[in-house]
C-alpha cells in the first residue's frame, strides 16, 4: 500500500477520528495479512519433510560452544551474521530436529530457508549440470538467508557432486547461513569430498564464522521405538 504525502495530508485534515481508526485498523489487518502469506510462501519454500518446534527439543545433552547460550541460538542473531553451525553427533540424537525446528523460526521470523537433504542436493546440482540449469538452482539458492544441509556424509558423492556441493558452501561464506548436520568429524571430510583440499577449503569457510553444536545422550529414537516397546513411555 502507497499513499502520496499529498492523500496522506488530506485523510489526516478531513477525517473523522471513526474513520481515522477505522483506516489503521484495516492496515493493520492488511499488513497482517500479508505477513501470514509471506510465511506459507516461505515454508513451502523451505520444504521442510517435518514440522519441526524448538518446545519440544530437549537441550540437555547439547553440548554449546564455550560463552554462546541456547537464547543466543534461539535469538537467531546468527542469520543476520551469516555465521554457521556443524549439528554433530551420532544418529538418533536429535541434529535434524533442532536445525529444522530453527529453520522455521528462521521462516517465523521472515527469514527465507532452504533444507535439503545433502544427498537430495547434490543429485539436483549434478542434474540442473547436466540440464544447462546449474546457474538457474544456485542464484535459487543465492537468495536464502539459511541453507540446511542435512545428513552431510551419510552417502558417498561422487568427484563432480563434491566439486558442486562445494561450490553452494562456498559461495555461501560470509553471505548466508549454512546449517549442517552430521556424523562424520572434521578430519574425516576429505572422505565427503573425495578430496583432501576441497574438503579443507570447506571446513576453512565454515570453521571462520561457524560453530560446532556436539549432540550427546541416547538416541531418541531408541528410546521412543516401537519395536522394542517403549513407543507409549
Amino acid at each position: 500500500m502507497y499513499f502520496s504525502k499529498d492523500s496522506l495530508a488530506h485523510f489526516e485534515a478531513t477525517a473523522t477520528p471513526g474513520q481515522m481508526r477505522a483506516a489503521c485498523e484495516l492496515i493493520d489487518f492488511e499488513m497482517g495479512v500479508r505477513d501470514d502469506n509471506k510465511k506459507r510462501r516461505l515454508m513451502r519454500r523451505a520444504a521442510f519433510p517435518a514440522i519441526k518446534s524448538v518446545e519440544d527439543f530437549d537441550f540437555s545433552e547439547l553440548a554449546l560452544p564455550e560463552g554462546y547460550a541456547k537464547e543466543d541460538m534461539l535469538g537467531l542473531g546468527f542469520v543476520e551474521a551469516a555465521q554457521d553451525f556443524v549439528f554433530y553427533g551420532k544418529t538418533g540424537r536429535g541434529k535434524t530436529h533442532l536445525a529444522i525446528a530453527l529453520g522455521i523460526a528462521c521462516v517465523n521470523a521472515g527469514y527465507d530457508v532452504l533444507y535439503f537433504s545433502t544427498a537430495s542436493l547434490v543429485r539436483k546440482l549434478t542434474s540442473a549440470l547436466s540440464e544447462g540449469s546449474l546457474e538457474k538452482l544456485l542464484k535459487d539458492i543465492r537468495r536464502a538467508d539459511v541453507v540446511i544441509l542435512d545428513e552431510f556424509g551419510y552417502i558417498p558423492i561422487d568427484v563432480d557432486g563434491a566439486r558442486l556441493l562445494f561450490q553452494v558452501i562456498s559461495e555461501a561464506y560470509e553471505a548466508r547461513s549454512l546449517i549442517l548436520t552430521t556424523n562424520i568429524e572434521f578430519s574425516r571430510w576429505a572422505t565427503v569430498f573425495a578430496d583432501e583440499k576441497l574438503a579443507a577449503a570447506a571446513v576453512d569457510r565454515i570453521v571462520h564464522h561457524g560453530r560446532l553444536v556436539e549432540f550427546n545422550g541416547p538416541s531418541r529414537r531408541m528410546d521412543r521405538s516401537l519395536m522394542l516397546g517403549k513407543a507409549g513411555e
